[in-house]
């Protein structure tokens, strides 16, 4: 070892709040963290970089990637923000844009769809050519929390003023992030690393560096989690590891969400970041392999009912048009199919009665106005993983 493993830790800067009552703030070291050992990270690099190239491969010959991408960006969402709290599910998200949401936590679904609006935001900024950059992040954030539970805590600006993470103060925390005046000069670090083109780490190692220590300055007043884990997609994409944002890590630190704080934590009590590393690796693996296997199955079972749609005879192709709409909105009302099929009210219903008595839609709301259509097998094989908290 030819380093100080002291020099892994960051500075600890002594504080007082308010009541006068003293604590420690952590302002972490910029990346990279020196000595970095690969001898045991290399095979983990090799075999999640494998899983993310079979994954991204499967994408590009979908028949219809944005099908998917469509979903996994929503899943993500829901995923992210159930980490933080919310519970909201899938099915409240879908019913909340087609402005169906009766009995849904609207504070809760709102953090849902913004999560969507952000990461769609921030694609787009970075394909347009603009650099990850303190700017982009503040923009995606700003996305992220208006309008939002927390969206008075100054969406798109860095905090002003001391955050913590666990107890009800700094002085019982049990981790306080840099003192409001080195936020912005952690964050500059931050960017300077993500440019640094010297910097000849694999980049599934730079993305979980990059999401720590976001994770660690917690530059924001809310909303760091969700975007935390929104940088590791957005970082797969713009360096081209993943052509659409169809990883989604949450359903990993969701599933081992004690282990996830923990190895958080104990990378700024001990500086042990290869831990982390290994931890964060196997995610990007493990969460590659279901979401191929998802994929394929997700496509298996389109297939199968579209030869079961065909066997119908007369009204086989309206059904087949509505089935379509299902596959981009598996929950949906008869209005919504209407105008964007551009069928007939009495074509859509027959479809649908077509598509019930086969077994692949059925309804939900049990009324005679205002039904809701779900597809049933897609929609329950895209909601693994989704339960509330």
């Amino acid at each position: 070892m030819d380093f100080d493993p002291k020099d892994r830790l960051g500075e600890r800067i002594r504080c007082s709040a308010s009541s006068d009552e003293p604590y420690w703030a952590l302002v972490p070291r910029a990346l990279p963290p020196p000595g970095l050992r690969m001898d045991d990270l290399q095979g983990l690099v090799e075999k999640a970089s494998q899983s993310l190239g079979r994954l991204d491969g499967l994408a590009t010959v979908l028949p219809d990637t944005q099908l998917f991408l469509y979903m996994y960006v929503r899943k993500e969402a829901v995923l992210s923000s159930q980490i933080e709290g919310t519970r909201s599910s899938l099915s409240d998200l879908l019913l909340y844009e087609s402005k169906e949401a009766p009995g849904v936590p609207l504070d809760d679904v709102q953090e849902v769809s913004n999560y969507v609006a952000a990461m769609n935001h921030g694609l787009k900024r970075l394909r347009d050519g603009f650099p990850m950059s303190m700017r982009l992040i503040k923009e995606i954030h700003e996305v992220l929390m208006t309008g939002a539970r927390g969206g008075t805590k100054a969406p798109g600006e860095f905090r002003r003023t001391q955050n913590w993470v666990g107890g009800t103060r700094p002085g019982n925390a049990t981790y306080v992030p840099p003192p409001p005046d080195r936020v912005v000069s952690c964050m500059s670090d931050l960017e300077k690393y993500l440019h640094n083109q010297d910097d000849k780490l694999p980049l599934l190692i730079r993305a979980g560096l990059v999401h720590h220590q976001f994770e660690t300055i917690h530059p924001f007043l809310d909303g760091n989690g969700r975007l935390g884990r929104l940088l590791i997609t957005l970082m797969l994409c713009t360096e081209g590891v993943l052509s659409e944002p169809i990883l989604y890590l949450s359903l990993y630190f969701k599933t081992h969400r004690q282990e996830y704080y923990a190895q958080l934590q104990q990378v700024r009590e001990t500086g042990d970041w290869e831990s982390w590393l290994k931890f964060f690796l196997v995610g990007v693996h493990d969460i590659a392999l279901q979401a191929t296997d998802a994929a394929r199955e997700i496509l298996g079972m389109i297939q199968a009912d579209r030869v079961k749609i065909a066997e119908i005879g007369r009204g086989a192709g309206s059904a087949l048009q509505t089935h379509q709409y299902l596959e981009r909105k598996p929950l949906a009302v008869i209005p919504e199919m209407v105008k964007a099929l551009n069928l007939s009210t009495p074509t859509v219903t027959a479809a649908l009665q077509n598509l019930e008595r086969i077994g692949i839609v059925r309804e939900v709301t049990g009324r005679q106005r205002g039904r809701i259509f779900v597809y049933d097998a897609y929609l329950k094989l895209l909601e693994r993983g989704t339960e509330p908290l």
